[in-house]
C-alpha cells in the first residue's frame, strides 16, 4: 500500500499539473513565448509559477478592456440618472443635461454605425441623391456624417446646444440649430427639402402626430427608425400615413423598424 506521503505528493503533483493547465489554457493564443523556455503557455513543460511569460501586450489588451468597461459603466449609470423622467413627454431639459458627457448615447458603437450604413442604403435604394436633408434629433452629429455622403446639403436640429455644438465640430458642412422641428430656421412659406429624417427620436416627444405632420409638411420625403421595443408606442401613429412603406435593420440580436413615405 502506498504511503501517506506519497499519495499526498501524488496528489499535489496532480493538482500542479491542473494549474498549470488551467493557466495554459488561460494565457493560450495571447501570451508571447517566456523568458525560460521560449515555448508558448500551451507546450509548457515545467510549472508556470517558476517561467513567467512576457505579458507586456496582454498588459496593454487587458488595461484597453479595462478603460473600456469603465468608461462603459461611467456612461451607463451617467444616462440612468440623466434620463430619468424622459420618454414620451418633451423632457427637453433632461434630454440636454445627457450631453454633458461626450457620445451619451454610445453612438461610436458598432451596433449604431452598422444602423447608419443600412438606413444609408435604405434612403438611396428609394430617393437616390438628395439635395437637401433635415435631420430631427442629429444630437453630435454621427449620423449627420452618414447623410452627408447622400445629401449636398445636410441640416440638424436637436434640442440640446452641447450637442449642437460637438454635431458643428464634426461635421463642419451643415447647418445646425439648437430648437424643435415647429422652429426650424431655414424653410418658410412652401419651401421643403427632399427628406427629412427621425431617427430614434420619436419616442422622446409627446406630441408624434403633431410631429410626423410637421414632417410632411417641410419634406418631400420622410424616414423613420424606430428601436424595436418602442415600435409599438409610435408604430399606431406612423401606419396612418398613407403610402408607408417599412423595412428592417438588424445587426446581431438588435431591430429597428424603418419607415418611410412620400408626400408629392
Amino acid at each position: 500500500m502506498a504511503s501517506r506521503s506519497a499519495v499526498g505528493s501524488s496528489v499535489g503533483n496532480t493538482a500542479l499539473r491542473l494549474s498549470n493547465s488551467v493557466v495554459a489554457w488561460w494565457w493560450t493564443g495571447t501570451a508571447r513565448p517566456c523568458d525560460r523556455c521560449a515555448r508558448t503557455p500551451s507546450t509548457h513543460r515545467h510549472p508556470l509559477t517558476s517561467c513567467r511569460p512576457r505579458t507586456a501586450r496582454n498588459d496593454v489588451t487587458m488595461s484597453s478592456k479595462l478603460k473600456s468597461l469603465l468608461h462603459k459603466i461611467k456612461r451607463r449609470t451617467w444616462m440612468k440618472y440623466a434620463l430619468r423622467g424622459v420618454g414620451g413627454n418633451d423632457n427637453f431639459e433632461r434630454l440636454d443635461l445627457a450631453y454633458s458627457i461626450k457620445d451619451p448615447w454610445n453612438m461610436d458603437s458598432p451596433g449604431e454605425a452598422a444602423r447608419f450604413e443600412a438606413t444609408n442604403r435604405i434612403i438611396e435604394r428609394e430617393f437616390g441623391t438628395l439635395d437637401s436633408l433635415l435631420e430631427l434629433g442629429c444630437g453630435e452629429g454621427h449620423q449627420t456624417l452618414h447623410f452627408a455622403r447622400l445629401a449636398r446639403q445636410v441640416y440638424g436640429l436637436d434640442v440640446s446646444e452641447k450637442a449642437i455644438e460637438r454635431a458643428r465640430e464634426r461635421v463642419p458642412g451643415g447647418k445646425f440649430a439648437a430648437t424643435d422641428i415647429f422652429s426650424q430656421p431655414w424653410l418658410s412659406g412652401d419651401a421643403k427639402v427632399d427628406l427629412v429624417t427621425a431617427c430614434e427620436v420619436l419616442y422622446y416627444l409627446s406630441d408624434v402626430e403633431a410631429t410626423l405632420k410637421r414632417m410632411s409638411e417641410i419634406g418631400r420625403h420622410c424616414l423613420v427608425t424606430i428601436f424595436a421595443p418602442a415600435a409599438r408606442r409610435v408604430g399606431p401613429h406612423l401606419d396612418r400615413i398613407p403610402g408607408l412603406r417599412k423595412d428592417w435593420i438588424w445587426h446581431g440580436g438588435t431591430a429597428w423598424l424603418v419607415c418611410w413615405w412620400r408626400n408629392e
